[in-house]
């Protein structure tokens, strides 16, 4: 995203200034568990949102303040680790910054384009860097619409109205259901049974647009996409084993695009047999993406210090290859973009945006006739217990075993 720079960008007061609450301090729980997120964000959000009634078991953190985005999740209640990447010194600041305000989160929705003649971050006109790039407000700061709640699930609902840099005007209603999963259900979606000896959490959004405007959306004005981002917390040995669609590179196009930020070392991406490891330890910031013929429907990663393998699954619409590109640049091939990416935090001029990475999802290019919708679901589970039972799961799943997926 070119976020890095932001951190050196001047903010201005937000509307809302920290409130202290009755609830637990922080300091109750060591940084890095779940209470301590938990206790944090409550002391700035009374709409706050936890699913799962299990108060030692899973659960997940939803905030609609930020767009029904889950801010992290859990496998053993207040005590245990906290998954989610969150910025707390931007939190706790009050301030609001003009361009992005990054406030972490283990699960939000965006929409695409970012770059390109049918970007909706560049108004019309404008050159493509930093200074006229910004995040529409109804991704960054304005709140979603709580529908419903229980404590397994959350829906959310926005109307939004975009122009693009093309000037093509967009109307319409986005939908986001978020539920937590059983562990039947995560055994199901998995394809396996996962050993009762380890903790695991799960939980999966539902997203939504539907045109609601009198304009179909084509490849002549513009189209949207869905855009999944997980920031996830990263250790010195967390690596994101991306599986991949093997064939002749005639038919299929390259592998991987890794030079977004510049080219990704060698020492940093592995190529296996049908499987891409990517070093995340947010040591180096870089980042890669496979295209729609290549994208299989999930990708994994392993934290081999906390022994927790997490695993990402999406939605991917067979037979359509139309993917918004979001280049910082007029395109020649604005509808050749990538279905999954993976982003490692790293140093920039001196500075860094916080020990996270990455892994997104995208749908397809929106061709919308007014009255149409598209749905984009992205799953996130976690597995946390011995390596045994996760090299178990792993073999089973990447057919490989675990320890061949950590990059030194």
């Amino acid at each position: 995203f070119f976020i890095m720079i932001v951190l050196s960008l001047s903010c201005n007061d937000g509307t809302g200034k920290n409130k202290e609450s009755a609830a637990t301090p922080p300091a109750a729980y060591v940084k890095g568990t779940f209470g301590y997120d938990y206790n944090f964000l409550r002391r700035y959000h009374k709409d706050l949102l936890v699913l799962g009634n299990d108060s030692s078991g899973p659960q997940i953190i939803v905030l609609p303040a930020y767009q029904g985005r889950v801010m992290t999740s859990t496998v053993e209640g207040l005590k245990g680790m906290s998954f989610g990447w969150v910025n707390h010194a931007l939190i706790e600041s009050g301030q609001r910054a003009a361009h992005i305000n990054v406030y972490g989160g283990e699960e939000r929705l965006w929409l695409g384009p970012e770059g390109g003649q049918f970007s909706i971050y560049f108004k019309k006109g404008v050159t493509f860097d930093l200074e006229n790039w910004f995040v529409p407000k109804e991704l960054d700061t304005e709140p979603f619409r709580l529908i419903s709640f229980t404590t397994a699930s959350a829906s959310f609902e926005k109307e939004m109205h975009f122009i693009n840099y093309s000037g093509s005007e967009f109307d319409l209603k986005v939908n986001r259901d978020i539920r937590l999963l059983t562990k039947k259900n995560i055994d199901s979606v998995l394809g396996v049974t996962v050993p009762e000896d380890v903790k695991v959490v799960g939980f999966e959004s539902e997203n939504r647009i539907e045109n609601t405007g009198s304009r179909s959306w084509d490849k002549k004005g513009g189209m949207l996409s869905i855009w999944i981002l997980s920031m996830l917390n990263a250790t010195d040995k967390t690596t994101v084993a991306l599986p991949f669609r093997k064939g002749d590179s005639s038919h299929l196009g390259k592998i991987v695009t890794d030079d977004y930020f510049g080219k990704v070392p060698a020492s940093r991406l592995k190529l296996n047999d049908g499987l891409l490891l990517f070093k995340a330890d947010a040591g180096f910031r870089s980042k890669i993406g496979i295209s729609p013929l290549r994208a299989l429907p999930f990708l994994a990663s392993y934290d081999g210090i906390n022994e927790v393998f997490s695993v990402s699954q999406f939605s991917l619409h067979k037979g359509e290859n139309d993917y918004v590109n979001s280049l910082w640049k007029i395109q020649e091939h604005p509808f050749e973009g990538d279905a999954v990416n993976s982003y490692n935090d790293g140093p920039v001029n001196g500075g860094q945006l916080g020990q996270f990475y990455e892994v997104e999802s995208s749908s397809p290019a929106a061709a919308l006739k007014p009255g149409e919708q598209m749905q984009h679901v992205h799953r996130t589970i976690h597995i946390k217990g011995s390596r045994k039972s996760l090299d178990q799961i792993c073999r089973q799943l990447l057919g490989v075993a675990i320890d061949s997926i950590s990059l030194p």
